[in-house]
């Protein structure tokens, strides 16, 4: 069943995303420490207005208890919502920080998915891609988006198959490569 997330979630949900946005999650923490990643991660989760927040994120259950998440957000709200993550790594730096843009503002976007390792194969990945797909459609988008690691070939057939295409634009994220991938909603 999927359900809204809630701040409760995190400790199911941080390490779920550690696991999905990989090297990205020490660039958004400013650290490269897993420990401490995980606890930026977890303090920003609780938060409401970031992109990392409850707020944006839905949950998979199994037995109650959180096994999959997604968390999307409208392409338009990404300045808004990477605020609160640039002022901390810019105070944290000395210097002004500015993330890398991942989304269009005519996009809904899919930032991270990913489901529990023991739950891998029952479909609830796809399941969570669907509900993300008519959650775009519901606040009126008709392009629905996200990222895949160009080295993660077995990602990008399973986003195809799905009928996401590749727009040709590449994004570096935390020294790694990323294509941008878009589908059609109604």
């Amino acid at each position: 069943m999927i359900r809204k997330a809630t701040p409760e979630d995190s400790k199911y949900i941080i390490p779920l995303m550690m696991e999905a946005i990989g090297t990205i999650a020490y660039e958004l923490s400013g650290t490269t420490n897993r420990d401490e990643t995980m606890r930026i991660l977890e303090q920003f989760y609780k938060q409401s207005d970031n992109r990392l927040s409850w707020k944006n994120s839905m949950v998979w259950l199994q037995e109650d208890v959180p096994v999959g998440y997604a968390l999307a957000y409208a392409g338009y709200k990404l300045v808004e919502l990477d605020r609160p993550l640039e002022e901390r790594l810019s105070t944290l730096q000395g210097n002004p920080v500015q993330l890398i843009k991942e989304t269009e503002g005519e996009e809904y976007y899919l930032d991270s998915l990913a489901v529990d390792s023991s739950q891998r194969g029952l479909g609830i990945g796809t399941k969570l891609m669907k509900a993300f797909e008519l959650e775009a459609a519901q606040f009126g988008f008709s392009i629905a988006s996200l990222l895949v690691n160009v080295a993660n070939t077995r990602a990008k057939q399973l986003y195809e198959a799905q009928g996401y295409t590749a727009d040709g634009k590449i994004i570096t994220i935390a020294g790694e490569d990323y294509e941008h991938m878009v589908k059609k909603v109604q």
